[in-house]
């Protein structure tokens, strides 16, 4: 079966997410488009889905008949709505992080899911889909024993101006609350963060690089350094101490090099460059369940419970070095 898809958000991670179901995956075909800039649908129907129609909102092209299944690829405080229409449409939709904005939109789609009394929702957290995070989560799970500490950074090159300090946590870290959730197997009850001094590539709005400290119920002690300006590259990092060993995800594939009497390894600087199979291979997931009417993947529970902690982590930053806790709701039969 080919499930008929309907785009709505065709930005960057939109037209790469059309360009990469038109070419590359099978098992889909693009028959839908929308975003508020009209220019920009008709310019990704030019280039990567000839045959698709273009529709003037995304709420239109959820209740078309042509569209079986949607992806949510537009501007973050959108995805609510759309998701929240594409459950009441019993469709299945991939949504792009974050789910929603706030912990309290994530709460009502999963509320909706739930009354639904079906998963439709798939969140695009892509690291849980990365060859180095199954790799690492197959050692956490068979090889170090109960895991104990966790060392994690995530580091940028360069962000634009108006990224501010919040946008650390809801922008940048969220991707760490989620898979390193998913590679432990458990929930978060408190969180601090820690500032050093601030890097000189930072701005009056921004304070960069900080610690986020998370403990879990289980008793693992989380840090995580962000640093957004960082200079030398993208840099995805993430050691897990075990009572018996210690498991470390492996950097990307890149040739070594000895020259000029150096010992050189390439790091990447774009973040597209370093998780590009992944997000194959979350989509090929995606469409295999949506053939079936369902979805697969990150759920939206996980995308509540990552609001959750963001918001925890965000009043956090507000709270320098204060410990503010984190309270993790019952979890619905649907998602166990």
């Amino acid at each position: 079966m080919t499930v008929r898809i309907g785009v709505i958000g065709t930005g960057a991670i939109g037209r790469d997410h059309t360009r990469r179901i038109s070419q590359v995956l099978a098992g889909g075909e693009i028959v839908a488009l929308t975003d508020v800039n009209r220019t920009s649908a008709e310019k990704v129907k030019a280039e990567v889905a000839k045959t698709a129609e273009i529709f003037e909102t995304g709420e239109a092209l959820i209740a078309s008949p042509k569209v079986d299944a949607v992806l949510i690829t537009s501007w973050g405080a959108t995805h609510e709505q759309y998701a929240l229409a594409a459950i009441a449409a019993g469709k299945p939709c991939f949504c792009e992080k974050p789910l929603a904005t706030t912990a309290e939109g994530a709460k009502r789609i999963v509320e909706a899911e739930v009354k639904h009394g079906k998963r439709l929702v798939q969140v695009g957290f892509m690291r849980r889909y990365d060859a180095g995070y199954v790799a690492l989560k197959q050692a956490v799970g068979a090889k170090i024993g109960a895991p104990i500490l966790v060392h994690a950074a995530h580091r940028n090159p360069t962000v634009p101006e108006q990224y501010v300090t919040p946008m650390a946590i809801h922008d940048t870290l969220i991707h760490e609350i989620d898979v390193l959730r998913w590679l432990l197997d458990d929930d978060y009850v408190s969180a601090r963060v820690l500032y050093p001094r601030k890097a000189a590539r930072s701005h009056a709005k921004l304070r960069d690089p900080q610690i986020v400290l998370l403990e879990t119920k289980k008793g693992v002690l989380i840090d995580v350094e962000i640093f957004v300006n960082c200079h030398y590259g993208y840099d995805i990092q993430c050691e897990i101490v075990g009572e018996d060993g210690v498991a470390k995800l492996p950097e990307p594939m890149a040739v070594k090099t000895r020259l000029a009497a150096t010992l050189q390894n390439p790091i990447l600087t774009d973040w597209k460059d370093r998780f590009i199979d992944s997000y194959d291979v979350e989509l090929r997931d995606f469409l295999k369940a949506a053939a079936g009417g369902g979805v697969a993947g990150p759920s939206s529970w996980d995308g509540y419970l990552a609001a959750i902690t963001s918001d925890a982590c965000v009043a956090a930053q507000e709270r320098e070095g204060e410990p503010v806790a984190i309270a993790t709701p019952a979890r619905p039969a649907l998602y166990n």
